[in-house]
């Protein structure tokens, strides 16, 4: 089984050292990188790329959400997981638009850190409960978030189908068994959205969704 690479970005030293070993006691993880802030990482990163990125919000030079923007600008593949200290609302929905995957507090046990990376490399994503409640907090409020239409009129049938699918937390793998297609045309389908909704993550197509009556929260 191929190991999720990892990378951690965070100026506290101790608090890398205590996330550290957290990850090095899961086999399925490999830590190939740290930085103390993002412009260290994104120097890195002309080198090695991660699969994973655990990305603190508060760091000197260059914060977790200016380097978030510029990790999905130019390595759209790598996802991020914020951490922070911060449980606001800001934070979360800021990181979420930058193009974060999931966010954590770090005091997050153990385990949860650990389903939060196996979640965001596999499904794309991780949603918590604290986080959830903040997306619908944000959605009741009709809070906008980038420039996506709210038509439904450029979308056909099945782009909706895997739309639904998509927002049920359904993986790739998941949504190409139920509806009987390959995982590579599900790919294209989920690429489309992300186009046409003009969303840089699960929350946008989750938000769009919601607003043009998609789903329901």
């Amino acid at each position: 089984m191929t190991k999720i690479r990892l990378a951690i970005a965070d100026d506290h030293k101790i608090f890398r050292n205590g996330l550290k070993a957290t990850l090095e006691d899961c086999a399925d993880f490999d830590l190939v990188m740290e930085a103390s802030n993002g412009k260290q990482l994104i120097a890195q990163l002309a080198a090695t790329t991660p699969d994973v990125i655990l990305m603190d919000i508060k760091m000197p030079e260059m914060d977790g959400i200016q380097t978030t923007t510029y990790v999905k600008q130019h390595f759209s593949h790598i996802k991020v997981l914020a951490l922070s200290m911060f449980n606001e609302d800001k934070y979360i929905v800021d990181m979420m638009k930058a193009g974060a995957s999931g966010y954590l507090l770090k005091n997050a046990e153990p385990e949860e850190i650990i389903e939060a990376v196996s979640t965001v490399f596999t499904k794309d994503y991780y949603f918590n409960e604290h986080l959830s409640i903040t997306l619908i907090k944000q959605l009741a409020g009709n809070t906008q978030t980038g420039n996506a239409p709210q038509s439904l009129a450029d979308f056909n049938e099945r782009e909706i189908e895997v739309l639904k699918l998509v927002c049920q937390e359904y993986s790739n793998q998941e949504i190409a068994d139920k509806i009987c297609l390959s995982v590579r045309t599900v790919e294209g389908y989920r690429a489309r959205l992300f186009e046409k909704t003009r969303s840089k993550n699960l929350v946008g197509l989750v938000i769009f969704a919601v607003k043009t009556g998609i789903i329901s929260v």
